[in-house]
């Protein structure tokens, strides 16, 4: 038996145990091919699948409970934290918060089959106050499902190899390889999709101080200012409800249904909480192919306009969806990094 296997059978739910408390931690590192590569072990009875299954949940639940307690002491801290680490940080935290409005608890159930949120689910369940018991119950369920759902998919590939001998030694002797080429495969894959995205971005982005010196000619020339539009979520406006000036408070779901509300004859401003103010971005590419070309995403997002000092107001719930005018007179909030 390969030594590689070999550590892996002997020391193989303490590895488990790490690995998985690793990816849940925050890290980039695939837990997948690890909990196939157990399943496959234990049609062998080399590995136990029910310790291997009690060292993925031990995992789960420290990593979630930890992060859990987090999300409800720091809140949104926290989530751009993790999604700064994740490398699913486009639609991380947009696409948990939209599960959680509208699924609440059950979002656990799932969220660790789906990049990017099973990191942040737990966090933004403290976020919304979320009864730790009741939290406990639905993310458990969902850690169960999660690894069973692997450890089986490796036993069942495991009790098909048995029945070939000959395939099953060929396996044995080259599943190292193939656990490394599934890794490497997993981060290329990632890695590549994230920079071909960045790539599409990288030229739309508008600097605060940019946006400022936009803003005081329009004011100065009597023009209209730049459509500035909050993609923030509803979870984000806590720890600071305060908007750019003029901002119009749009989710970034609305977006394409509220199109032609959206002028075409100046500049469209985005912002949202997300690291390196990727949703906008995303958002200002879906714009572009409905045929509104001036829009770009504020660079650094609301924490970026911010720190800079540049002022901020707060929302007009009235004027929330204005039809187009020549001036923009809603305030909304802003996108952090």
């Amino acid at each position: 038996m390969p030594i590689a296997i070999e550590f892996f059978v002997r020391h193989a739910y303490a590895v488990l145990f790490v690995w998985v408390l690793i990816e849940q931690i925050g890290l980039p590192v695939p837990s997948i091919p690890l909990l196939l590569t157990a399943g496959t072990l234990s049609a062998t009875h080399r590995v136990s699948a029910l310790t291997a299954l009690l060292a993925v949940l031990a995992a789960c639940l420290i990593s979630d409970s930890t992060w859990f307690a987090l999300g409800r002491s720091y809140g949104g801290r926290v989530v751009r934290l993790l999604c700064k680490l994740s490398m699913e940080a486009t639609t991380c935290v947009a696409r948990t918060e939209g599960y959680f409005i509208r699924r609440g608890p059950e979002t656990l159930l799932f969220a660790k089959f789906i990049p990017g949120l099973s990191t942040v689910a737990a966090p933004i369940a403290g976020q919304t106050g979320m009864d730790y018991s009741r939290f406990l119950l639905y993310d458990l369920s969902g850690s169960l499902l999660w690894s069973l759902s692997f450890l089986y998919a490796g036993r069942f590939f495991g009790d098909l190899a048995q029945r070939s001998q000959g395939f099953f030694g060929f396996l044995s002797h080259f599943a190292a390889i193939a656990f490394l080429l599934l890794v490497a495969g997993f981060f290329l894959w990632r890695l590549v999709k994230q920079r071909r995205f960045l790539a599409q971005v990288r030229d739309m982005r508008l600097d605060p101080e940019d946006l400022k010196a936009l803003l005081d000619e329009a004011a100065l020339e009597g023009t209209p200012q730049p459509y500035i539009v909050d993609l923030r979520h509803p979870l984000d406006y806590l720890p600071d409800p305060r908007v750019l000036p003029g901002a119009v408070r749009i989710g970034p779901d609305e977006v394409a249904r509220h199109a032609e509300r959206i002028p075409r004859d100046r500049d469209v401003v985005l912002y949202c909480t997300c690291p390196s103010e990727e949703a906008s971005a995303k958002v200002a590419l879906q714009l572009r192919r409905l045929g509104i070309t001036r829009v770009r995403p504020l660079r650094g997002g609301f924490d970026g306009w911010k720190l800079a000092g540049y002022p901020l107001f707060d929302y007009v719930e009235a004027q929330e969806m204005p039809t187009p005018a020549p001036v923009l007179a809603v305030s909304t909030n802003s996108c952090t990094q």
